[in-house]
Parts: C-alpha cells; structure tokens; sequence
C-alpha cells in the first residue's frame, strides 16, 4: 500500500559535484524511505517532456541544456507528509534565501544549479515518479 511518496532527482550539478552520498544521508536522515532511485541521464527529449510545464518560460532552453549535461539520480521517497516534507528539507530555490541546513544552503550554488528537484504536490510526484520508473523498479 503506497502511503505517501514523493519524486526527487539529484540534479546534474549535485551529481558533478561529488554530493549523491551526502543529499541521500540528508534524505534517510530526515525518515525518508528510498523506494526506486536510478543512476541515469535525460536525453533532450526526456528533459523537455519533463519540463514541459515550462516550455513558455524564457529560460526552457537553459533548463533543458543544463538536465542533460551529465547523469542524475532519479528517487521515489516515502514518508508520512513526504511531498511538504521533503520541500522543506531541500530549502528555498535560490541557495541564498534557502534555511540553514537544507540541501540547497549546502549544496546549491545558485538559483539555476540548485542541486535537487523535488515535487511540489502529491499529483506532480504521482506524475514524475512514474516519469522515471515503471511500476516493478518501486519497492
């Protein structure tokens, strides 16, 4: 029985950086249950199909070069509140304004490589989780 699951990737810039060990420490850390998670890299394609709520937005074509330049880990996590509580794990877009401790206060670097995405509500997460994987890769 699902209970309440969200849908994170560790962004290309998390991933160059050397910070897949630490956000998944922050992410088990906090009770989040890994329930599918892959080492992959979106192919044009894939990140334009993903990102198409912005497709319109000035910067969709920066979005896009930037989630295809090199790998990504793709998670589904599972929690009691897991969708606001994960948003407020990962902290405020911009790394500046972000809380002490999140995961963008310490490894963003800026608004654009921000190092994590994570749902904003239960549809989205439904959405993006099966995105990424089908239903057998979901524990």
């Amino acid at each position: 029985m699902i209970t309440n699951r969200t849908f994170t990737m560790i962004k290309p810039d998390g991933v160059e950086n050397g910070h897949i060990g630490g956000i998944l420490e922050k992410i088990t850390s906090a009770g989040f249950k890994i329930v599918a998670m892959k080492y992959t890299q979106l192919s044009k394609r894939d990140a334009e199909a993903f990102y198409a709520v912005h497709s319109e937005r000035p910067f969709f074509g920066e979005l896009v070069e930037f989630m295809t330049r090199g790998p990504i880990v793709a998670a589904i996590l599972e929690k009691d509140n897991a969708v606001e509580d994960f948003r407020a794990l990962i902290g405020a877009t911009n790394p500046a304004e972000a809380a002490e401790g999140t995961i963008r206060k310490l490894y963003a670097t800026s608004i654009g490589e921000n190092a994590v995405h994570g749902s904003d509500s239960d549809e989205n997460a439904a959405i993006e989780g099966a995105f990424h994987f089908s239903g057998r890769e979901i524990f």
